[in-house]
């Protein structure tokens, strides 16, 4: 399957199974990170840039003190969820030290 090609929301569910903490909702992959203190949201929002960076890939992103909120979408796909979205979410998994 394409990687902009739009997921099932049985093939989004079953990805959502190797992703701890992520949700599906509106149409987007989503997951809230809560950190010790503002510095170490703002080091993990760098941290996931050169991931967004590799992927060509970029999430919607809400920082407020120690709380980063992700959004994950493919617009080129509809706004809907795709395999990119899939695997940066499986890359930030990788690195996060949550």
């Amino acid at each position: 399957m394409p990687k902009r090609s739009p997921l099932s929301d049985v093939d989004v569910a079953r990805a959502l199974e190797g992703l701890p903490g992520w949700r599906h909702s509106d149409n987007r992959l989503k997951k809230t990170f809560r950190f010790s203190n503002f510095r170490e949201a703002v080091s993990f929002i760098v941290r996931m840039s050169y991931e967004a960076e590799a992927a060509d890939h970029h999430p919607e992103l809400r920082n407020v003190y120690h709380t980063v909120d992700i959004a994950l979408t493919t617009h080129d796909a509809g706004d809907r969820v795709t395999q990119m979205d899939v695997n940066l979410a499986s890359a930030i998994e990788r690195f996060s030290w949550l």
